[in-house]
């Protein structure tokens, strides 16, 4: 008799920084479909700016597979710590869940992250010559990431042009208790 198999969607434990190494090799074998989301985004450094790209759910990947036939060969793939249980209850992950998060992905499984900073927005320079310094965002500058702001210095308000990634939006600082 002929059974059908029975897909579904796992959430797969993989090795630290190494999620796109495990769902490359489960991605290798006959009968297992893989999603392993990734973020993408600039990141400035003492170098200058440069993309980052890491796993939108760090040590975390999803698989479908039938677990019957599939199990014992996604669980000892490259890469792969385990498959997430609770005792001998192994989870699935709901279809509607994976295909939202399919239609947010763009070529090569990323989502692209671009700073949301917007005119008039209160702001911290987190790095620089100006770092500590607090004003308002007057003005986005397009093409070559920065923006001009407006801050108290030397007893009046002066207008600077600083790099877009060196701002930390003032919300930010007060929702994680180190602003004042």
């Amino acid at each position: 008799m002929n059974e059908q198999p029975q897909l579904a969607w796992y959430c797969v434990r993989c090795q630290p920084k190494r999620e796109h190494i495990a769902a490359g090799q489960l991605r290798q074998l006959d009968g297992v479909e893989v999603i392993c989301p990734r973020l993408k985004y600039r990141k400035a450094t003492k170098r200058g700016k440069i993309w980052w790209l890491e796993a939108m759910f760090p040590g975390y990947l999803f698989a479908k597979f039938d677990r019957q036939k599939m199990e014992r060969a996604v669980r000892y793939a490259y890469g792969v710590l385990t498959i997430v249980k609770f005792g001998d209850f192994m989870p699935t992950i709901n279809e509607e869940f994976i295909h939202a998060l399919q239609s947010q992905l763009e070529e090569g499984e990323t989502v692209v992250l671009k700073p949301s900073i917007e005119i008039g927005d209160e702001v911290e320079v987190a790095y620089g010559p100006l770092e500590g310094m607090q004003g308002e965002v007057v003005e986005l500058l397009g093409g070559n990431d920065r923006v001009r702001m407006l801050i108290e210095m030397l007893g009046s308000r002066q207008v600077v042009d600083v790099d877009l990634f060196s701002l930390i939006l003032q919300q930010e600082i007060d929702e994680s208790g180190d602003g004042q």
